[in-house]
């Protein structure tokens, strides 16, 4: 009788330790839940890349600020297309008069394998003119219209007829200043590539009223 009890202790030892986890294992962590994508307008963003460049030079003026949007940018598949006057990434040029010189600083909310690093990133300084009308700087005071507004204005002129006939089509914005015209005008660019738009509506940053179609 005790061999039995000896037997079936031992049995039951043996399957305990056939069911149990070896030692040192673990359940899998679980991965964290990625990031969303940040997005925003370009007045917001051109406000938050100006503070940082006047660590760079306190006399720093903006010269021009340009988003980026695109189906998949950064790798994410849910990267916004700029529908909303929005955008996950905004570079903008600013320009010292002491230093003579400018430089980059981009601004990013994209997430994904490929993205930029999110926050703003300080790009590359090159020699700065502002006698020079390509990159002449001016003052956000005259930023009143923000990219959203701007967008309203030129879904008016062509671009609705555009996103209706194509709703993947992304849509950037370029800000600067026109000497000619004393006028801050943002580019509102239909297409994938933002050098050769599907169509290009100008809009007084200022005002938010309609200046012209560049194409």
């Amino acid at each position: 009788m005790t061999g039995k009890i000896v037997l079936n202790i031992g049995l039951a030892a043996m399957l305990c330790s056939c069911s149990s986890s070896p030692s040192g294992s673990s359940a899998p962590a679980e991965k964290p839940a990625p990031k969303p994508t940040e997005t925003e307008t370009g007045r917001v963003a051109l406000q938050r890349l100006y503070t940082t460049s006047r660590g760079w030079a306190p006399d720093t003026q903006p010269i021009n600020l340009q988003s980026q949007n695109y189906k998949n940018a950064g790798g994410n598949p849910d990267a916004p297309l700029g529908h909303d006057g929005k955008s996950a990434v905004w570079r903008g040029l600013f320009g010292s008069r002491s230093r003579q010189s400018m430089k980059t600083y981009m601004w990013s909310g994209l997430t994904g394998p490929d993205a930029p690093s999110s926050g703003i990133n300080p790009g590359s300084e090159d020699s700065f003119s502002p006698n020079n009308t390509s990159t002449a700087p001016f003052e956000l005071v005259y930023l009143k219209t923000d990219s959203d507004k701007a967008l309203e204005t030129a879904q008016k002129h062509g671009g609705s007829a555009l996103l209706k006939k194509d709703p993947e089509m992304p849509v950037n914005f370029a800000l600067n200043w026109e000497p000619r015209r004393q006028m801050l005008v943002w580019h509102v660019n239909y297409g994938k590539n933002s050098n050769e738009p599907d169509l290009s509506v100008a809009v007084n940053a200022t005002t938010g009223e309609f200046v012209r179609v560049e194409k």
